[in-house]
């Protein structure tokens, strides 16, 4: 017996009131897309649960992209039958006689939503577990620790039967906290920041500012394989590729040495801002974390952050690097960031950075520079690119049109 459909339990949807249906619609718009590869699926969504009708997709497949889609609790992939007991009976027997091997222990796990069904839960797993019984040699009952637990959930929609629970990733679905911009470089941290963030229902578009001939292609293209890995946990991530060589040259002849850094991270906050107003964006996120390097200390981010009055939302403040590391393993894009690709920010590192920067130093050795004509070439400039779960680029556009 193939599995026919695969039942889904929401999370924190789950605490929502009227505007659930909201969050709702949203997951189902994130597994719609994190599923392009399969068209034929169906989704439908009541107030509870959703369920996905796999018209003959992969149930396995489908399952490793479920596990990385924010907003999910579990999933179970089920076989459905109508509410004849003796319907359920044959198809758990089926359903079992797959999954058991010789010596091995199971238990029923009976759940009746709909109450006008004619047996309790008790009832009904004496009921299917004793066909069970009858009909296969070797199995034991073990109602603590089983080896199989057939789970029979009875619903006014039909009967789902199961044999596993398969935890989520939790969190909020991707859009409903909003938009903000992600400043993604090529290291370890800016895509952990992403992923933290996207958990907690915010849609990012990732800005990455290169400098070629300093910044190579394959640096790039490092950060457009970070932005398809984040993309395997929303459907899809819009990334937009600022070129940032004359700013950061002008920045090097026209500032002391040890004040560059942080005038570096002003420009591209500035960069970032406009980017963020112009797609409708509401935070910018950064990979930062308190004291890691000359420019997160609170004095630095104190320097930095005068350029705007926009929301900068730290997810990794107050981690480690341990404790990042072991994240960006588990999202699996430790090993991209540790490509020898450098990104624009490690190759104009000055030798002695000022990590108390002043505020009012910076603004003046700023002030003897028009930063605007150059900002406004870089918008220009600006190539957005759509990074989709599945496929490599989905579209292709200048930042200028968006303005």
């Amino acid at each position: 017996m193939n599995y026919e459909r695969i039942l889904i339990r929401y999370g924190e949807i789950s605490t929502k009131g009227r505007n659930r249906y909201k969050f709702v619609d949203t997951l189902k718009s994130n597994i719609k897309s994190a599923l392009n590869d399969y068209p034929n699926v169906k989704i439908e969504s009541t107030r509870d649960r959703m369920f996905l009708v796999l018209n003959g997709a992969p149930a396995e497949e489908v399952c490793s992209k479920l596990e990385k889609i924010f907003g999910i609790q579990s999933f179970s992939p089920t076989v459905r039958t109508g509410l004849d007991i003796e319907e359920i009976k044959v198809a758990a027997l089926i359903l079992l006689k797959k999954l058991f091997h010789e010596g091995q222990s199971f238990k029923v796990s009976s759940r009746r939503s709909d109450k006008t069904f004619p047996y309790d839960t008790n009832e009904l797993n004496h009921e299917v577990g004793g066909h069970l019984l009858r009909n296969i040699d070797g199995l034991k009952v073990d109602v603590k620790k089983p080896d199989i637990n057939l789970i029979v959930e009875v619903r006014k929609e039909g009967v789902f039967l199961s044999s596993e629970v398969i935890k989520g990733n939790g969190g909020m679905p991707v859009g409903s906290s909003g938009k903000a911009m992600l400043m993604l470089s090529g290291g370890i941290d800016s895509p952990v920041a992403g992923y933290l963030t996207m958990k907690r229902g915010v849609e990012i578009e990732a800005v990455h500012f290169h400098s070629p001939p300093f910044t190579s292609e394959r640096a790039k293209q490092k950060v457009l394989d970070l932005s398809k890995k984040l993309a395997a946990f929303s459907g899809r991530v819009k990334v937009h590729i600022v070129p940032f060589t004359e700013i950061q040259q002008t920045i090097h002849q026209q500032v002391p040495e040890n004040y560059t850094m942080t005038s570096t991270r002003r420009m591209m906050l500035r960069l970032c801002d406009e980017i963020r107003e112009s797609g409708n964006g509401l935070a910018i996120v950064t990979g930062e974390s308190l004291g890691q390097v000359a420019s997160q200390t609170l004095e630095s981010m104190f320097a930095i952050n005068d350029v705007t009055s926009t929301p900068i939302l730290r997810p990794l403040i107050s981690m480690d690097k341990l404790e990042i590391i072991d994240i960006a393993k588990q999202i699996d894009t430790h090993e991209i960031s540790n490509l020898p690709y450098e990104d624009c920010c490690t190759i104009f590192t000055p030798s002695s950075p000022k990590t108390k920067p002043k505020k009012e130093k910076v603004q003046y050795y700023e002030s003897f520079v028009d930063f605007e004509p150059l900002i406004a070439e870089a918008l220009g400039n600006t190539e957005t690119l759509i990074i989709d779960a599945s496929s490599e680029i989905m579209e292709k556009t200048e930042i200028s049109d968006l303005f």
